[in-house]
């Protein structure tokens, strides 16, 4: 019996818009460059200082926690502060609902979970009692931007990328563990190394820091 050859059917030519837009799709892929995310450079400490110095404002998002003695809470963090002033937001399981801390220069006021506003010393004292220790508010706005408070002296390490990497201060510890890069406002300036999760200590007490978003 002879063989029975089959043929195989033509190619069906594509339609031109078919190639049309296969044509641009390669083009862009062979010409689109990678999009690289920025980075920020090591430059010298007193550089890094300055830039650090200039910033006026910032606000960021994360979570604290502390461990005093056998007493500790964990809880939301937004943080706004512009010059002097400063609005810090406290959520989460603290046993009191929602905290507003406001900080103008030295003036202090609390608003607690229950609607209760208190300001100068009743407000210092309400603070200590909700978080169980008397915080470095005023100090705290330099520390999480990496940098010491200008008001008193300090002494400091440096991390091989010219950042600190362990800060004391009026009898605190602050340990840097983890950096992020931040674009500021100006997409023509470099982007900043700012802390992403710091330590701060004072004898047994404990503070965490974890910052997932910062604003410049």
């Amino acid at each position: 019996m002879a063989a029975i050859r089959t043929r195989a059917p033509p190619a069906r030519a594509l339609p031109p818009i078919t190639l049309l837009v296969a044509t641009l799709l390669l083009g862009a892929c062979a010409t689109a460059p990678p999009r690289v995310p920025a980075l920020a450079v090591a430059i010298p400490w007193p550089q890094h200082l300055q830039r650090l110095r200039s910033i006026v404002g910032f606000s960021l998002r994360g979570r604290i926690a502390a461990n005093h003695g056998n007493e500790g809470f964990s809880a939301g963090l937004r943080w706004q502060q512009h010059a002097n002033a400063a609005d810090l937001t406290l959520t989460g399981p603290l046993g009191f609902g929602t905290a507003l801390i406001e900080l103008a220069g030295q003036q202090l006021k609390v608003t607690t979970g229950k609607g209760v506003r208190l300001d100068g010393a009743a407000a210092a004292a309400q603070l200590t009692a909700m978080l169980g220790f008397k915080p470095p508010l005023s100090s705290l706005r330099y520390w999480v931007l990496g940098e010491s408070d200008p008001a008193s002296g300090a002494e400091h390490r440096l991390d091989g990328r010219q950042r600190l990497a362990h800060l004391q201060q009026d009898g605190w510890q602050i340990d840097y563990d983890e950096y992020t890069a931040v674009q500021p406002p100006s997409p023509a300036q470099p982007a900043l190394w700012l802390p992403r999760r710091l330590t701060v200590t004072r004898g047994d007490l404990r503070l965490k820091l974890v910052i997932n978003a910062w604003q410049l």
